[in-house]
Order: C-alpha cells, then sequence, then structure tokens
C-alpha cells in the first residue's frame, strides 16, 4: 500500500512538472510573438494608426498575460495569487480587444461609419473595466493558502462557477460576438461584389477584389480564440462534473493551446503588410547591396499592396464618401 501511494505521489509530481513545462514554453512563446509586435508599433512610426493602435493593446494585454503565466508558481502561495489575478485581468482584456477590432471593422465596412476613432475612450474602458470586474468577482471566497498544481482552480463547486462565469462566459461571448461580426462582413462584401459584377464597373470589382483578398485572411480569426480555448473549455467542464478526476492529455492540450494565444495573435493580428513592409524599408536602409540582392522578397515586400484591415477600413470609406457626393 504505501509503496502504491508513494508510486502515485511521484507519477502526480511528474504530471506536474510536465505541465509546468508546457505551459511555460506556451507562455514563453507568446510573451516573445506579441514583444514583437509592441516593440514594432514603438519603433515605426507609420504603424501608428487607429486600427494597429487596438492591435498594439491587444499585443500588450497577451505580453502580461503571458508575463504572468510564466511567473504564477503553484508551489509558492503568493505567486500563486500573482498568477490568478494577473494572468486573469490580462487574458480576459486580450480577448475583450479581439471584440474592439472586430467592432471597429463592422462599423466601418457594414454600418459605414467614419467615426471610429471617437470609441478609444470607450473602448479602454469597456476592456480594462470588464476585466477588472470579472477579477475582482473571480476573487470572492479565494484560499490561495494551498496552492495546487492549478493555481486558479479552487476545490469548492462555488469557485469552479465563479470561474467558468467570469472566464469563460466572457470568452464564448466574444467568440460568438466576433463570429457574427465577421459573417456580416463577408456578407456585406459578397452582395457588394455581386453588385459590382452586375454593373461591370471594372474599378468597384477590383476594389472588392482587394477586399475579399483581405478579408480572406481576417475572417478566420475568431477560430484563434476558439483553437486556444476549446481544450481548456472542455477541461474545465469536465473537472466541473468529475472533482477529482483529471485527464492528462486534456490538461496538456489545455495548457498548451491556452498558453499560445498570445503567439497565435501576434501572427494574425500583428504581423501583417504593414509590419512586414515597414521592417523590410528599414532592412533595406541598412543592409548591404550585396545582401539585398540575395533577398528578393524586400523588395516584394516594398511593392506589396496593404490588404489588412486598415486597408479594408479606408477603402470602404472612400467609397462610401464617393456614393455620397454622387
Amino acid at each position: 500500500m504505501a509503496s502504491t501511494a508513494l508510486a502515485a505521489a511521484s507519477q502526480s509530481m511528474r504530471n506536474r512538472e510536465i505541465l509546468d513545462a508546457v505551459g511555460t514554453t506556451a507562455a514563453a512563446l507568446s510573451l516573445v510573438g506579441s514583444s514583437f509586435i509592441v516593440l514594432c508599433y514603438l519603433l515605426f512610426r507609420e504603424l501608428r494608426k487607429f486600427s494597429f493602435k487596438l492591435v498594439y493593446f491587444l499585443a500588450v494585454a497577451d505580453m502580461l498575460c503571458s508575463l504572468f503565466t510564466i511567473m504564477g508558481g503553484p508551489a509558492n502561495a503568493f505567486y500563486c495569487f500573482a498568477h490568478d489575478y494577473s494572468a486573469h485581468f490580462f487574458c480576459v482584456a486580450s480577448f475583450l480587444w479581439t471584440t474592439t477590432i472586430a467592432f471597429t471593422l463592422h462599423r466601418t465596412v457594414v454600418k459605414h461609419k467614419t467615426d471610429v476613432e471617437d470609441f478609444g475612450s470607450i473602448f479602454h474602458l469597456y476592456v480594462w473595466g470588464t476585466s477588472l470586474a470579472t477579477t475582482v468577482l473571480r476573487s470572492i471566497g479565494s484560499d490561495y493558502g494551498r496552492p495546487g498544481t492549478w493555481c486558479w482552480i479552487q476545490q469548492g463547486s462555488m469557485g469552479k462557477i465563479l470561474h467558468l462565469v467570469t472566464f469563460y462566459l466572457p470568452l464564448w461571448g466574444a467568440i460568438l460576438y466576433n463570429g457574427f461580426t465577421y459573417y456580416q462582413v463577408n456578407r456585406m462584401l459578397n452582395n457588394a461584389t455581386r453588385m459590382a459584377v452586375g454593373i461591370s464597373d471594372r474599378s468597384i470589382q477590383s476594389d472588392m477584389r482587394a477586399d475579399k483578398k483581405a478579408f480572406n485572411r481576417w475572417g478566420y480569426y475568431p477560430l484563434i480564440l476558439i483553437g486556444s480555448w476549446s481544450f481548456a473549455t472542455i477541461n474545465r467542464l469536465y473537472d466541473f462534473a468529475n472533482p477529482g478526476h483529471k485527464i492528462f492529455w486534456l490538461s496538456i492540450l489545455d495548457v498548451g493551446f491556452a498558453g499560445l494565444m498570445g503567439l497565435f495573435n501576434s501572427i494574425a493580428y500583428g504581423l501583417n503588410s504593414s509590419v512586414r513592409r515597414a521592417i523590410a524599408e528599414r532592412l533595406d536602409m541598412f543592409l548591404p547591396e550585396r545582401i539585398k540582392r540575395s533577398l528578393p522578397t524586400l523588395s516584394r515586400l516594398r511593392s506589396q499592396q496593404e490588404n489588412e484591415l486598415t486597408s479594408l477600413i479606408v477603402e470602404s470609406n472612400n467609397r462610401h464618401n464617393n456614393a455620397g457626393s454622387t
């Protein structure tokens, strides 16, 4: 009996070490990716447009979420406390910033409004205020005196319910909102494309093809949150239904994919043609001519037409203004 208990404890310790290693590695990759986007925004003045400013704040939230996830050591009560509050706050802020990007795209392309920059202060109040409210509510009844493998999962059913309500409920609300928003934008672009074909206006057809090309990338962005948090959601629901029993492989997928959210966001939202072109221009300024000739991608990036969110917004505004003037 004693040997069996010792073997079980040893296996539990190994599993915990593996989970910690997977979570830390994934969070470190996200930290690098999001930090890169923050650095690009600070260094390249031409990126400081309203649309990319939202991406910048998304990257800041991802960066701090990843940082505090790495810092959170369940063997130490204080760091477990810091992990819970800080990681929860910035992870919630991260997916809330994606809803502001979706809102901006929808209001500009579908509603044909040009006042999105007026919502800057409202966005900050909405994101940081909601994140703070959910974090405070999540802290009710928290006990960090006995930290375990999962810092922010309490043993009591009330704590688990609070976690589901304050994190996973707004998370899936954001996923549904983003999905519905991108669906409406896609439907509007499809209708506009059919109208352009009907009137045989080649210039409008060209604009719409560029917009569709841009949206082909942006339209899949709700999948980032789904891919990052599906396993975590399943794991939490399973833990709620079967307390005290964990599926190890599901836990690995949970911490791995959730930890990679910042990396996914930095690649999808941040590493767009504007960023690539800004980097290419800096390299073009400082690299020797011999090296530049061996890197044909520099020329291609410099001449590449911007087809990301900023371009989509500008083109939509121009067409709306032209339609209004006629």
